[in-house]
């Protein structure tokens, strides 16, 4: 008897140290930074861990136990041994799936693998676009190393299973199984406590990345799927009325914008969108030289915004914020809601109630991410997209390059009904970096690819920009170049740091007034920002996007020298000319501040994210 029911506690332990063993895989692949942590930290990675390693253990024990329970009413003849091996093999290879496929995803984003790329799983050539600067080889090695270390561990802890002795009846077994099972509440929940295990109770570092190497992914995965952002809010730092309040500091009302920088009210916009264009590699943001000299040399004709944020990290969440005038969630993306995005504002929804003809241009597919729903809702009337280029000019496994998509801008813009509002979102510059120009950087590695690609994109821009200024359209045109979020690379920044985030906006074209040329505007603030922004410098009321605010106005009093909110994955940084504070939703702390700020900076942001959050959930 003593060997039979040992059985599911050694099935417990296998799938407890399966996933110990993808935890050390983890720390061991992402060496860069697990060396920089003290072995008492090391160890707490895996100390602190086991509790969402136990419940990730426990619910895939749920089923084989179920299974252990009927064998035992059944008898010999059901076939327990043999489901339960094929039960832990599938999902043996499910667990290699995530844990592999979050080594990468973590590096390149920053935070373990969750529910997110789920919204990429229509567009699959796509995702695998994203994945094309992966070690595909040293994956599948890890991958099929995990599995193999899982059969043996299988072999070791679990092995065999045992006949019930003889005379030991089948209703005593069945009540020993149960037992078992009903035991299995404990280490599902964590514990004894109240409220059952969650992320914050393995965050036991100040060191993100300690943090994050003990959470299990497997129970992130599926704790990511559950929740679905459906509320109740998590982020009630305060009262609501005072995170309204400390909220709306930023968005009280000043005195009026005398700065006036076009020749028009009413110019054609051509909204340039650059792909992870981050400020590291701008000149002229203080990055570094000769990466974009195109980017340069406008900002010293045009109008440069020397200290604005992308709102978040990624793509679909830079679109939303920089034509919405929408924050950003840190958990999930507005975009994914069709149903939240109809009750959005749209920059192109709003010039097109005021007679504009509206255009969205990108060389690959719309469909990525949804983000064609939320483009059809803005009020776009045309559309083209990776279907509508020839394919000999799809030489990108995005898409058609950049110097394909403005060729076809040069070629259609002349035919656009004016005034226009036309929007270009550029692609080359997205992993894998793979650009049809030789290299003007040594390197192989992803920090030089990354930094060839922002310089062909440049050229690219440049050249257009040349050519356009020959047409007829030109004189009237506000041009505005502005990046969908940052990168972590060049020197692989922390996925908190407000480096990452820190992006250039240049407004640039024939419809800027001389005088406007070459100026600096050195106020704080966020994609968000831009909506207001233009629509103020067109003469046209921003009152349908509150959380929007004009950088040409005279700044709040509270924050006299404007401010950023930018969100990552369950946490927020704060950008002011003081310095910046970033925390950790999880951990419930601060994670670094960086120059002279005052505790209110904190508290700004924590209010900001409750009531930013909270709009999201009512819409």
């Amino acid at each position: 008897m003593k060997n039979r029911f040992a059985f599911q506690p050694r099935y417990f332990l296998f799938w407890l140290l399966y996933f110990v063993l993808g935890k050390a895989v983890f720390v061991a692949y992402h060496w860069h930074q697990t060396k920089t942590l003290s072995a008492e930290t090391v160890a707490g990675i895996f100390g602190y861990g086991l509790r969402l390693d136990g419940a990730a253990a426990a619910y895939l024990c749920v089923v084989p136990f179920l299974l252990f329970l009927v064998g035992s009413l059944a008898g010999s003849r059901f076939p327990l041994e043999r489901l339960t091996r094929f039960f832990t093999a599938v999902f043996g290879l499910v667990v290699a799936v995530f844990t592999v496929a979050d080594l990468e995803l973590y590096r390149a984003w920053g935070f373990r693998l969750d529910a997110t790329p789920l919204q990429y799983l229509s567009t699959p050539r796509e995702m695998a676009a994203s994945a094309g600067s992966a070690p595909v080889p040293l994956l599948l090695s890890l991958g099929l190393g995990l599995l193999g270390g899982g059969w043996l561990l299988y072999k070791k802890v679990v092995g065999r299973l045992p006949e019930l002795p003889a005379g030991f009846g089948r209703g005593r077994a069945a009540l020993a199984s149960l037992l078992y099972l009903a035991l299995l509440v404990v280490p599902l929940r964590g514990g004894l406590q109240q409220i059952p295990v969650n992320q914050s109770d393995v965050y036991f570092s100040s060191q993100p990345f300690a943090n994050h190497a003990a959470v299990n992914v497997s129970w992130n995965v599926v704790n990511s799927l559950r929740l679905q952002n459906g509320g109740p809010n998590p982020y009630q730092f305060l009262p609501d009325s005072t995170a309204r309040r400390l909220t709306q500091q930023l968005y009280a009302p000043t005195g009026p914008d005398t700065v006036a920088l076009l020749r028009t009210r009413r110019p054609n916009v051509l909204f340039i969108i650059l792909e992870s264009f981050t400020g590291k590699l701008v000149g002229h943001l203080g990055g570094e030289a000769g990466v974009t000299p195109t980017l340069d040399s406008l900002s010293r004709v045009g109008v440069s915004f020397q200290n604005l944020y992308a709102a978040g990290d990624r793509s679909q969440k830079g679109l939303v914020a920089l034509l919405s005038g929408y924050p950003n969630q840190p958990t999930t993306s507005i975009i994914k809601s069709p149903r939240k995005t109809e009750r959005l504002p749209h920059l192109a929804r709003t010039l097109r109630g005021q007679g504009y003809s509206t255009a969205y241009y990108h060389g690959g597919e719309l469909a990525f991410a949804n983000m064609k729903s939320y483009l059809v809702t803005a009020g776009y009337e045309q559309f083209t997209e990776r279907a509508d280029f020839a394919r000999r000019d799809q030489n990108s496994k995005w898409g058609a390059h950049d110097h394909v998509l403005v060729a076809r801008l040069l070629q259609e813009l002349p035919r656009q009904r004016a005034p226009f509002f036309v929007t270009a979102f550029t692609l080359s510059s997205h992993e894998p970096f793979d650009v049809p120009m030789r290299p003007r950087f040594p390197g192989t590695n992803e920090a030089a690819l990354f930094r060839n690609s922002v310089y062909y994109t440049d050229h690219v821009l440049g050249q257009f920009l040349q050519r356009a200024r020959q047409q007829p359209w030109w004189d009237s045109t506000l041009v505005v170049l502005v990046a969908d979020h940052g990168h972590h690379q060049p020197g692989d920044t922390p996925n908190h740091a407000p480096a990452k985030f820190r992006i250039p906006l240049l407004l640039t074209g024939g419809a800027l007034l001389p005088r406007a040329q070459g100026r600096q505007i050195s106020a704080f603030g966020s994609q968000t920002d831009v909506a207001a922004t233009l629509l103020r410098q067109f003469g046209l009321p921003a009152t349908d996007f509150p959380w929007s605010r004009d950088l040409l106005a005279p700044a709040p009093a509270a924050w006299p020298g404007g401010a950023a909110f930018y969100c990552f994955t369950d946490g927020f940084g704060v950008a002011a000319p003081g310095g910046t504070v970033t925390y950790d939703n999880v951990a419930r702390r601060e994670i670094e501040r960086t120059g002279q700020i005052s505790p209110q900076q904190l508290q700004f942001g924590q209010a900001y994210e409750q009531t930013s959050f909270a709009d999201f959930l009512k819409k």
